[in-house]
């Protein structure tokens, strides 16, 4: 299991090297806006940054321009850049095109097994569906996950899932006891997950002991 960041924000990729833990990470057109940067320049920092993979989302308006902007942002780091798309047909068709030239491709913006059947067909490496959202808007984010691994396994294509739209604590472990492979987290929720007030009280009495 990696555990990648959901940001866009230097700052953050920075904090999460440090802890060394963290693999790669994971962006969205709302994320890159909140920067204020060319996309380019925060994809490229971020590789510098992290050891693993730094995800793009594609956003332009035609199929012909979504497939220029993925080889253009590719060229930036051909070993370390990966590709996400949005859940449709069209893209889907996108994708394959993709993997054969050996980009690594994740199917975001996925709500269904059976859109996780179509994109393990289409060769996508990654599946990323947004557990809080589904069950806020569909009722069970976690079921979702295990419908989704068992279209995985039934496909026996290699595709892995990697849980994105993870708020809490409580989240994080209902997650991963629904099989993740991978989880995408923002920062604060990754700092978090170290903390405890008991585990704070208990260094305070080892504290008060030593003195």
């Amino acid at each position: 299991m990696a555990l990648f960041l959901d940001s866009a924000m230097a700052e953050d990729a920075r904090r999460a090297a440090e802890l060394g833990f963290v693999w790669g990470a994971t962006t969205n057109p709302a994320l890159m806006a909140r920067t204020g940067r060319e996309p380019a320049e925060v994809i490229a920092e971020f590789c510098d940054l992290l050891p693993g993979t730094v995800f793009y989302q594609l956003t332009a308006p035609t199929l012909a321009g979504r497939e220029a902007e993925a080889l253009r942002m590719v060229n930036i780091n051909p070993v370390k850049v990966g590709i996400k798309i949005p859940c449709t047909t069209e893209n889907l068709g996108l994708l394959a095109g993709l993997t054969d030239e050996g980009i690594t491709c994740a199917v975001t913006a996925i709500f269904s097994a059976y859109q996780a059947y179509l994109a393990c067909e289409a060769g996508a490496h990654y599946i990323l569906p947004y557990v809080n959202r589904s069950t806020r808007l569909q009722g069970d984010g976690p079921g979702l996950v295990r419908e989704m691994l068992a279209i995985i396994a039934a496909t026996n294509t290699g595709a892995e899932l990697l849980a994105a739209s993870v708020k809490t604590p409580a989240e994080v472990i209902e997650t991963v006891l629904a099989g993740a492979h991978h989880l995408t987290l923002p920062l604060d929720l990754i700092l978090a997950l170290g903390e405890h007030p008991l585990s704070r009280q208990a260094i305070a009495d080892f504290d008060q002991a030593m003195k």
